[in-house]
């Protein structure tokens, strides 16, 4: 069974910087695509970052974000980071981490694609 975790959230000051990291366990062939989405409060989940593997991997980003977010991999270790620099507080939500399709081995070892992966969230609070 694939999961994903997220921590590093907190409570942080206006300007101030956090990096959130997530884990994908399991026995795990390969992930393309993760992603970092958000929901604040009363609002719906939107799109932080996403991140693709590969020849013509790219890294988009949010406009609310873009300059100050900077999502990196470790495709190693299944990983992905979040560095959130010059934090408002319009960016307190909780963050999600999410992949879209995930290669992995199901416990008779057979090779398994499973869909649309999330993460419990990890809640970023920026405020004086």
């Amino acid at each position: 069974q694939v999961r994903l975790e997220e921590s590093g959230g907190g409570s942080v000051q206006p300007g101030g910087s956090l990096r959130l990291s997530c884990v994908a366990s399991g026995y795990i062939i390969n992930i393309v695509t993760m992603a970092w989405y958000r929901q604040a409060p009363g609002k719906q989940r939107e799109l932080v970052a996403t991140d693709t593997a590969g020849i013509d991997g790219t890294t988009n980003y949010a406009e609310s974000v873009m300059g100050r977010f900077t999502m990196t991999r470790d495709h190693a270790k299944n990983m992905a980071f979040l560095q959130m620099n010059n934090l408002r507080p319009e960016d307190t939500a909780v963050y999600y981490c999410n992949s879209p399709e995930i290669r992995y081995y199901n416990n008779v070892g057979a090779v398994t694609t499973g869909m649309n992966y999330w993460g419990k969230g990890t809640l970023v609070t920026v405020s004086s």
